[in-house]
């Protein structure tokens, strides 16, 4: 276990450590906030407002007197929670049906096919946006819907890299000596398409964190006493001037997720990463 572990430390390059350490930090924020210092997202208090840090409010608090730390720590792992999800849901439903359609072909991928053009055929925000419209503050149902975004991805890759591996002569060989799907799967199909699902993978994170900040500054997503960092910077647009420093703050915060998920899909030898 303890050398696997060295193995996948030392193929890891420098733009890989630099998003663990961002996330790390992000993480390490979230448990001082939620173990230590234990914030309201919700308490107000008027008689504070845009306060300089103090005793249990280390980054001061907002328009409405609100711990800001609290609130971001709460917004990161929403955000978080959501890209785990969605990229979970994706990668496992495009694998299923990906692998599908590109080995057994048949009906199955004509419909899939077709489904997955009516898909892109819109921008993913869009379809987002519709759900949030439709179903405003619903956290089910805009885990849905960038899910749904994000399989279409999964799947047209996933589908062209399954075609390429079943139809090669060392495919052909194991299945005329008998190995079984899983065998065939694990051995041909899954090495010729993992570098791209790690890629995928990564990029889809930074983008539901994304679409997630863009529905909050729309005022479509989450609802409060959720925090959520797109809602927290239109809040506190309009007093950029009195207190820039307050919006300054959810926007690293947005900025350091999608640089890190896209540090991590940058590897010297991603290949060998999954």
């Amino acid at each position: 276990m303890i050398f696997h572990l060295r193995i996948f430390c030392a193929q890891l390059s420098r733009a890989q450590w630099g998003g663990i350490g961002m996330l790390c930090l992000l993480f390490m924020f979230v448990l001082f906030e939620k173990l230590l210092i234990q914030g309201s997202t919700s308490a107000q208090n008027l008689n504070l407002v845009f306060s300089a840090p103090v005793e249990g409010m280390p980054l001061g608090t907002d328009h409405l007197g609100r711990s800001n730390s609290a609130r971001l720590a709460d917004a990161i792992l929403n955000s978080l929670m959501m890209a785990g999800l969605c990229v979970t849901t994706a990668v496992v439903t495009g694998l299923l049906t990906g692998v599908w359609a590109g080995w057994k072909g048949g009906w199955a991928d004509r419909v899939l096919s077709v489904w997955v053009n009516i898909v892109m055929a819109l921008p993913g925000l869009v379809i987002v946006l519709l759900f949030g419209a439709i179903f405003p503050g619903s956290f089910v149902l805009l885990f849905i819907a960038i899910s749904i975004t994000m399989w279409a991805d999964f799947f047209r890759v996933i589908r062209s890299r399954t075609m390429i591996a079943v139809r090669s002569d060392a495919f052909e060989s194991s299945r005329l000596f008998g190995f079984g799907p899983w065998y065939l799967f694990r051995r041909h199909i899954w090495p010729v398409m993992k570098n791209d699902v790690y890629t995928l993978s990564c990029f889809g994170a930074g983008n539901a964190v994304l679409a997630l900040a863009a529905l909050g500054f729309l005022y479509v997503g989450l609802k409060p006493p959720r925090a959520e960092l797109g809602m927290m910077m239109v809040e506190l647009f309009r007093y950029y001037h009195q207190a820039f420093w307050v919006l300054i703050q959810p926007i690293v915060v947005v900025s350091m997720i999608i640089l890190s998920c896209h540090l991590l899909s940058q590897g010297k030898n991603s290949e060998e990463l999954v």
